[in-house]
C-alpha cells in the first residue's frame, strides 16, 4: 500500500468556495455497493433511499471562533494563533502563525483596537512546525465570541457572509477547530421529514482537528502519524443503535468523524458501548467495519486519511472511480461542496 495509490487529480475549479443555498440543494452522488449502481440526486432527495428504522448518526461538534488575533509581547509584533486542541481550561495546543515564537515567550490576545485589556499567554512547549502548548492567564471560552473568527480550510477563498453557514444546524457542543462538512447539508425541514417516515437520529461528539484535512506525506500510510481526537459516545446513543441493528435498520454515519466515533466505540460483535475519550483509530483499507453498514460524505482531498477511510469501506478502485464520475457530472467538492451516500 502506498499513499500515491490515493492521489487523484483535482483542478481548482471543482473546489466550492461558497455553500448552496439552501443547504438540501446540494447535489447527492448515490452509490449501491451491492450493486455498483450509481446514482445522480439532490441531497433533499435522501430519504427516498433510507427507510423506517434506520439511524442516521450526527456529529453535534461546534466550530469555535479559534483564529485570533494576537501580538508578541512586549514588542507588540502581529501574529495570528489558530486554537487547534484544548488541553486544560487555559492550556491550548495552537498553530502560531509569526516568527520567533519560542519556549518561554509570551503573547497577548484581545480585539484588534486594545479596547480591552489583552489576555496573555506562555508558550510552554514547541512541537513541529508552528505548533505550541500556550497556558493562557484565564480559560479562553468566555472571549473567544468578542476576539476570535471562525477558520475556515485553506483551500477555501471567499469570504463566507454568515459564519453560521460553517455550522451543522444541530451543533450543540463546542471544540472543533473544523466542521464535521457532511452534515452542512442538512435542514431542520429535511430532517423533520425524515423523522416524519421513521428515520431515527443518534448524536454522538468528535471535535475535530485540522489534522483531519492535512495530506499523508509518509510514502507508506502505515506509517502516519495519525492525529488523536476527543470524542464522545453516550449511553443513549449506544442504546438506539444497538436497537436500530437488533430489528434490522441501517446505521448510517453522517460524515467521517461520526465513522471514527462509532467505529471507536464498536465492539468485535458489531454492538456498540458507550465511549469517551480520546481516539487514534485509523481506518485503513483491509479495516472490518464493525458499526457503520452505510455513510453520508463529502468529496475529500487526495491523499487524505479521510479518501483512505472511504476506500477501506467500498474499495480504493472504486471510490476513485466515484470520484472521476462526480468530475464528469460537475460535482462540487470539499467542505461546501456537494455530497456522496453510500448504502
Amino acid at each position: 500500500m502506498k499513499t500515491s495509490d490515493f492521489d487523484y487529480d483535482l483542478p481548482p475549479e471543482f473546489i466550492a468556495q461558497t455553500p448552496v443555498e439552501p443547504r438540501d440543494a446540494s447535489r447527492l452522488l448515490v452509490y449501491h455497493r451491492e450493486t455498483g449502481e450509481v446514482e445522480h440526486r439532490i441531497f433533499r432527495d435522501i430519504g427516498e433511499y433510507l427507510g423506517a428504522g434506520d439511524l442516521l448518526v450526527l456529529n453535534q461538534t461546534r466550530v469555535i471562533p479559534a483564529r485570533l488575533a494576537a501580538f508578541k509581547i512586549p514588542t507588540g509584533g502581529r501574529i495570528e494563533v489558530l486554537l487547534l486542541k484544548r488541553v486544560e481550561p487555559a492550556l491550548w495546543e495552537v498553530i502560531i502563525g509569526g516568527k520567533g515564537m519560542t519556549t518561554g515567550k509570551w503573547l497577548g490576545l484581545g480585539p484588534p483596537d486594545r479596547s480591552l485589556p489583552p489576555m496573555k499567554g506562555e508558550i510552554v512547549a514547541e512541537f513541529e512546525g508552528a505548533r505550541r502548548l500556550v497556558r493562557f492567564d484565564a480559560p479562553l471560552e468566555s472571549v473567544l465570541d468578542q476576539i476570535g473568527e471562525v477558520p475556515l480550510p485553506p483551500y477555501i477563498h471567499e469570504k463566507l457572509a454568515n459564519p453560521e453557514r460553517y455550522q451543522t444546524v444541530y451543533a450543540a457542543e463546542s471544540g472543533s477547530a473544523a466542521a464535521p462538512t457532511a452534515g452542512l447539508h442538512f435542514t431542520p425541514e429535511l430532517m423533520a421529514r425524515l423523522a416524519g417516515q421513521g428515520v431515527g437520529f443518534a448524536r454522538v461528539t468528535l471535535h475535530v482537528g485540522l489534522d483531519t484535512f492535512a495530506p499523508v506525506h509518509a510514502d507508506d500510510p502505515r506509517e502516519h502519524p495519525i492525529h488523536s481526537e476527543w470524542c464522545s459516545l453516550p449511553q443513549m446513543t449506544a442504546d438506539a443503535i444497538n436497537a436500530a441493528r437488533r430489528a434490522g435498520g441501517r446505521v448510517i454515519a453522517v460524515g467521517t468523524t461520526s465513522v471514527r466515533t462509532l467505529e471507536s466505540a464498536a465492539q468485535p460483535d458489531g454492538t456498540v458501548t458507550a465511549f469517551e475519550g480520546p481516539t487514534e483509530l485509523f481506518i485503513l483499507p483491509g479495516y472490518a467495519f464493525r458499526a457503520v453498514q452505510g455513510m453520508v460524505t463529502n468529496f475529500h482531498l487526495p491523499k487524505s486519511t479521510l479518501l483512505m477511510m472511504l476506500s477501506a469501506l467500498v474499495g480504493r478502485e472504486q471510490i476513485l472511480g466515484l470520484y472521476e464520475t462526480a468530475k464528469r457530472e460537475g460535482y462540487r467538492f470539499f467542505s461546501f461542496g456537494d455530497a456522496i451516500l453510500i448504502i
